[in-house]
């Protein structure tokens, strides 16, 4: 099975965001993602099932407070 691996830039343009707000959030734990040695690095299909998550706990914020 293959999987879209994305970076912190890919990530933000996916959710329309800073590329800052995505690293502080991966930095926190916030959001799904790994680190392949010093770059954050994010599955699509985590991402995807997060959104889900966020939506239907009514979580809509990605300020990282959430």
């Amino acid at each position: 099975m293959t999987d879209t691996v994305l970076t912190i830039k890919e990530v933000a343009e996916y959710l329309k965001v800073n590329e800052r707000t995505v690293y502080r959030l991966a930095a926190a734990h916030k959001i799904p993602a790994f680190k392949v040695g010093n770059a954050w690095r994010f599955k699509q299909s985590d991402l995807e099932e997060w959104i889900s998550t966020q939506a239907a706990q009514g979580k809509g914020g990605l300020d990282g407070n959430n």
